[in-house]
Formats: C-alpha cells, sequence, structure tokens
C-alpha cells in the first residue's frame, strides 16, 4: 500500500441492519443490489455478493433466533459482508461447513457455498463455558469480495480498520491515517475533542505529518501545531518494522492500545492532556514483537475492560475480522468508534 489511507474516505459502513426474520431479508437484498449496482460490481459477482449475504442473514434468523445484524463495509478495493450474531456459537466449525451437515432440518450447504462464493472467508465463534467469563458469545463471519485487482489498493492482511460515527452520522470526529512503505508499517489515530463537524474539522488535513515525519515524536509534535486553532484531539501514533518486528507506540490523551504477544494482552493508556491545547509529555513505548504480534489502537468510543480471555482465540483471527468484532460488540453507543489493528507475523525462516 504506497498511498495514505485516509477512514474518512477510504473505510465506509454502507449498510448496517439487526435481521430478525424472514422479512429483513428482503430489505437486505434490495439495499444490496442498489449498493453493487452503484459501485459497478459485475453481475456474477453481484449474484454471489447476494447469496452470501441472504445465506448469512437466514443463519442469524435459524441459529441465533434472530439476536444478530448484518453490515455492509466498503474498505479500500473489496466490500465486505459481515454477519455477526448473539447465539451460541458454532461447536464444530469444521464439520458446519461440509455439506450435507445441518442442525436445523436443512439441506445444510450454507456455510461451504458461502465460502465457495466469497474471495476470502474468516469465520470467528466463542460459545457458553462453564467457569469463562466472556463478554460475549456468538459467531462472526466476514465474507470479503475482492473490487480491484491492485494489490496496493487493498489494506490486505496485516491490517484491520473499524470506524463508525455517532448514531451514523454524516461527520465523524474519530480519524485513522495509515501509510505503509516496504516493511514501514505507521499510523496516526486520532479522536476530536466531543464530536460531530468540529471534532471532524480538527481530526483533517493531518495526512502529511504521517508520510513527512522522522519519527513519531515528530508526528505527535506537528499534530499539537496544527490542532492549536481548532478544538484539539487526543491521538496515538504506532509505528512497526514489520521485518525486525520493532514496534514504537506514542500517545496523548484518552485513547488506549492493547499489543497481544505470545499469547499475553499487555494494555497501555497514554500522557493525559489534549493535542493542541495543555498534555504532558509523551513517552514513546518501544518493544519487539515475538512470533505473532497484535498491535491495537482504540478511540475512548470503544470500552477498554476486555481482555484476551474474554475473547478466546480472537486475536489469532485476520486482523479485519478483529477490528469488526471489537468495534461493534465493545462500542460505545454514546459517542464515535474507531480500531486499527495491525498484525505481525514470524517469517518462513523463523517459523521452522
Amino acid at each position: 500500500m504506497s498511498k495514505i489511507f485516509d477512514s474518512a474516505t477510504d473505510s465506509k459502513l454502507l449498510h448496517s441492519n439487526t435481521i430478525q426474520d424472514e422479512s429483513t431479508l428482503v430489505l437486505l437484498r434490495s439495499k444490496l443490489f442498489a449498493l453493487t449496482n452503484r459501485l459497478g460490481v459485475a453481475e456474477l459477482k453481484r449474484e454471489s455478493i447476494l447469496l452470501v449475504a441472504a445465506e448469512l442473514a437466514t443463519n442469524i434468523i435459524k441459529h441465533a433466533e434472530g439476536r444478530g445484524m448484518i453490515q455492509i463495509w466498503q474498505q479500500p478495493g473489496v466490500l465486505d459482508v459481515l454477519a455477526l450474531d448473539f447465539g451460541a456459537g458454532i461447536d464444530n466449525l469444521a464439520l458446519a461447513e461440509e455439506d450435507g451437515f445441518s442442525t436445523s432440518n436443512t439441506f445444510g450447504k450454507g456455510l461451504g457455498a458461502v465460502r465457495r462464493l466469497s474471495d476470502e472467508l474468516y469465520i470467528y465463534t466463542q460459545g457458553k463455558t462453564a467457569g469463562l467469563v466472556t463478554k460475549w458469545s456468538g459467531a462472526v463471519f466476514l465474507a470479503r469480495f475482492h473490487l480491484a485487482s491492485g494489490k496496493d489498493t487493498m489494506l490486505g492482511k496485516e491490517i484491520g480498520i473499524f470506524s463508525r460515527s455517532l448514531s451514523d452520522a454524516r461527520h465523524n470526529g474519530d480519524r485513522i491515517y495509515l501509510q505503509k512503505k516496504g516493511d514501514q508499517l505507521r499510523w496516526l489515530h486520532l479522536d476530536g475533542l466531543g464530536h460531530g463537524e468540529n471534532a471532524q474539522i480538527a481530526t483533517s488535513n493531518l495526512a502529511t505529518y504521517v508520510i513527512h515525519s522522522d519519527g513519531i515524536e515528530s508526528v505527535l509534535a506537528g499534530v499539537d501545531r496544527q490542532l492549536v486553532s481548532t478544538r484539539g484531539a487526543v491521538a496515538a501514533v504506532c509505528e512497526i518494522d514489520i521485518g525486525r518486528r520493532n514496534m514504537q507506540l506514542l500517545g496523548v490523551g484518552d485513547m488506549h492500545a492493547h499489543i497481544y504477544d505470545q499469547d499475553a494482552m499487555q494494555h497501555v493508556s497514554f500522557a493525559p492532556g489534549i493535542l493542541g491545547r495543555e498534555h504532558r509529555t509523551a513517552t514513546p513505548l518501544r518493544a519487539k514483537l515475538a512470533r505473532r504480534g497484535v498491535v491495537i489502537t482504540a478511540s475512548d468510543g470503544i470500552r477498554r475492560n476486555w481482555d484476551a480471555g474474554n475473547f478466546a482465540g480472537l486475536f489469532n483471527q485476520h486482523p479485519q475480522l478483529i477490528a469488526y468484532t471489537l468495534g461493534n460488540i465493545m462500542g460505545r453507543v454514546s459517542d464515535d468508534q474507531s480500531v486499527c489493528v495491525s498484525t505481525v507475523e514470524a517469517n518462513n525462516q523463523e517459523k521452522k
């Protein structure tokens, strides 16, 4: 990904609706048909998207008693169909994907067909287990469809983004600027004070600091200077050398970060204050990630009272699935919400 990613323009929630009964399938199909037509999706791919969305929605009705949602997201180069339910979870995922398997007296071809029709499919499920404290039980399906052939237009398998404004309003004060150049990944994650238009204005036009600053301290210093004439913002900036798996993290204000490494979760808070106003001096956190590291930054629109044990196995999943899951389950309904997730894998030599 050579160009700068801007969540305000490059990550869009196109549709979100609860799935309760068969009547909601009609609205879902109509909305999806209009969206894919507007995006210029080829007829064959459009039909695959419609079939996958219908199957995932039907699955919510049958197996989660209508307690779930379908969301349609546009990310760079892809269209994501996300299904999230609050059911009992899937006991045996491999068996559930086999053609002919069913727990509801149906033909049992649903999940196998969803995998074949999707360009990518990622599934996370968690059941209710005695003695295990969790924030949620159910299943999450991310069916991804490629809209562009150029890899530089896609976030790929290393990055996941969730950004949603309060009440799905037009303006979003949360913003993520991200750039990958070779093995260097850097992102600036901001939350404008309050919400609405003024909060969005405060976090606008800051991409240059991600692109041209020498280090993360320079990124935050430049943002601090520019925000003096605005209501201000809080922010976190992270830089990862993917090849060496070195990470640097710096932030000011009511943001939070989480580093999952070697099956342990480290929670990170930042220096008090507001950029553009008064704040304490921020000190960078530097660490070397182990065999598989996951780095998460989040605005205060995402509740922070969770741990790896609340979502067993989630942090071994695709980063986009992680971002969608945390954003939807841990998001506050009273604020803008945003999550940025990056995963760093060991190379083939190190895995041996």
